[in-house]
Parts: structure tokens; sequence; C-alpha cells
């Protein structure tokens, strides 16, 4: 759960008013993808960010307008000449921002999203944004895969939404839509409609127990990763050898992996280190995880020879030169480190740039925008 999220159900909870900005669009280089917010208190409290900082000022003052009129509001922030460095963004990009006022409703479904995010229920939270349309501006609806958690009041729209709601967790993107409904008295209209979904944190699956495995175990904490520690040997298998991993499992590696699929547990999003250098882990373990599509990144350690051995066994059992280059080996990037925790920069280094479309080198040999378009 993230901070922003936290604080406004806690908020919720003892009955302080709050109001949320939150990014719906972005063009360029915007140092913030659509979904992230920033919560306000009457009280002046700050909670989360929608840009680097640059604007974090003007919406701030836009939260205090919003809580002082009742009315929500789109706000537009980019950069020109005379405002790059006051409330424009500096870094040449634009926002569209969402503020909501203080609301029942507002406080209700937070509570309600925060719930479902603890108990790791997959849900959308869908919020109209369309200000031009008042009369339902700011309404929510919470939207699991098989159910409306938290209904928005109009049945049309939450027909419509959750027929999106299966990609939307599928992407793990924050999008707005535009639907069309039929009000009250006939007439025909489109809202917009922002959705946010909420996916839980990506996994780290790391096979093998030793100092690397245990150093990525740190990064991979800081970096919001939900993590996996497996081996088969259970002395050096322990939660206590491991205290920043969410599971630690004494299993033989291609086991567990299988297990995991079969559950559907293992998405686009997840990643598979193998840290094991043994090849009667290594190659039952990678000829499934190289032939299975959903795993978004499988990494190997090993030196370029334990690389090319382990190639040649892979091979031999049956696995192809295009599943084979879906194999980060040697792991990592090439930063000079010698230590686990220096390794364990790079792997982690290699694991962004690869989703996230990295050129891998240094920002100053390219003149691509440091914050790239998100597709």
């Amino acid at each position: 759960m993230d901070n922003t999220l936290r604080a406004a159900d806690a908020f919720a909870v003892e009955g302080t008013s709050f109001a949320i900005a939150t990014v719906v669009s972005t063009f360029a280089s915007a140092p913030r993808l659509p979904g992230s917010s920033m919560l306000v208190t009457p009280g002046g409290r700050v909670v989360g960010s929608v840009s680097g900082g640059c604007v974090d000022g003007a919406v701030l003052t836009a939260c205090q307008d919003a809580m002082d009129t009742g009315s929500a509001s789109m706000e537009t922030f980019g950069v020109d000449d005379e405002t790059a460095f006051s409330i424009g963004l500096s870094c040449g990009g634009s926002i569209d921002v969402f503020v909501e006022p203080p609301s029942a409703d507002l406080s209700e479904v937070m509570v309600s999203l925060a719930e479902q995010v603890e108990r790791k229920t997959p849900v959308v939270l869908a919020t109209v944004i369309d200000v031009e349309k008042g009369r339902y501006t700011g309404l929510h609806g919470l939207f699991g895969l098989d159910k409306a958690i938290r209904p928005s009041g109009i049945p049309q729209l939450d027909e419509m939404v959750s027929s999106h709601v299966s990609k939307t967790l599928r992407e793990a993107e924050a999008v707005v839509r535009t639907y069309e409904i039929t009000d009250t008295d006939g007439d025909r209209q489109s809202i917009q409609v922002l959705l946010s979904p909420y996916v839980g944190p990506p996994r780290l699956l790391l096979f093998g127990s030793n100092d690397f495995s245990a150093a990525l175990t740190r990064v991979g904490k800081h970096l919001g990763y939900h993590i996996t520690l497996v081996d088969a040997r259970p002395a050096f298998t322990t939660p206590e050898r491991y205290p920043d991993a969410d599971e630690v499992v004494v299993q033989w590696p291609h086991r567990y992996l299988e297990e995991q699929l079969e559950q559907n547990l293992i998405d686009e999003r997840s990643m598979l280190c193998v840290f094991t250098h043994d090849m009667k882990f290594d190659i039952p373990l990678l000829s499934i995880a190289l032939r299975n599509p959903r795993i978004g990144y499988i990494g190997a350690m090993g030196s370029r020879s334990t690389h090319q051995r382990r190639t040649e066994m892979l091979q031999a059992v049956g696995v192809s030169g295009e599943e084979l280059a879906r194999l980060h080996s040697p792991i990592g990037l090439d930063l000079g480190g010698r230590t686990p925790e220096q390794a364990s920069i790079s792997i982690a280094a290699e694991m962004i740039a690869h989703f996230n479309g990295g050129a891998y080198g240094p920002l100053r040999d390219t003149d691509k925008p440091i914050h790239r378009p998100h597709d």
C-alpha cells in the first residue's frame, strides 16, 4: 500500500478530511505517471507528490482552494519561458491534475480501497473527472474482476466500467476513458472517468541462498517489490537470513516455479533471478522459466564460462534460441562492482531498464527524454 493511500485511510478512519490531487494524463518529459497522487489536509499536511517537486506547490494551493470552495478542478501544468521555474514543469513536459475536495464519498471509497489492497485483491478505482459535468464530478466506484465492490450509483456506468476492469488490471496503468450515459432526463452525455488499477507490487523471485540474493532482497524491498527467496537447502534458507523477504521457501526451485505458474501467481511484471549456479538446480528451473512468456524478466548469475556451459545444457534439453535470448546472463549491468551490494544495484538497474525501455547507458550520452512516455 503506497503512502498516500495509507494516509487517506488513516485520516478517513479518524475523521480528518482531505483533498486529493491525481495525475490523469502526461505529455513528453513528465516526472510522474498517471495515477500518482498527493493528499492535503485542512491543517496543511501534505502526503505524496504529483511531480518531481516543480508544481507541487501550485497543486497544494489548488487543493486548499478546493477545500475552501468545495469544488473540483482540472489543473494543467506545462513549461514556458515565464513559468518554467515557478509553477511550470521545468523538465519540459506537461501534466493534467484532477483536484478533488473533501467529501464523505471520497473518504469512504479510500477506506474501501485500502481494505481491498490490504487483502491483496486486484481492484480498479473509477473516478469521474469531467469537471464540466458537475453533476457527476468526483463520483467514485470500486471494481473487482467479478463484481462492483462499491458501485458508483449509476448502474449503466458501473456496467461499462466493469467491462474494462480486466484489461486495466492486466496493463497495470491508469487510463482515462470516455463513457456515454443517459441521465435521468433522458439526455445522452459523455463523461470522462479515470480508471486507476491497484494490482499489488510486482514479484521478485530469487532462487539460491547466498550473500548476493540477500543483498538483492534489501534493494528489492526499497524498490517496492514483493520478494520470495527459494532454496532447497534448509540450513541456508531461513527467515533470519532474509529479514527483508516477504516469503522464504524451502523447496526445489523448479517445483516451486511450476506451482506458482499453475496457480496463475506470476504475471508479465514478475522477475526471476537465479543465484544457484548449480546445474542440477539451474537447468530444470530455467528450462521452465524460459518457455513461459508470462515471466517478464529472467536473469542468472555466473561467470562467462558458467553461462556458456549452462546455455549448452539448456539447448540439449530443447530450449530454443529464441527462448534463450530472453535470458539475462551474466546477470546485471556492467557497473564494475564487486561486492554483493554493488552487484545487487547492477541487477536492479538492469531490471528497471528492461521494463522501462532504458538505453542501459549514461544519460549524458543520450538525447532521449529522461522521463520516457509510458506506452
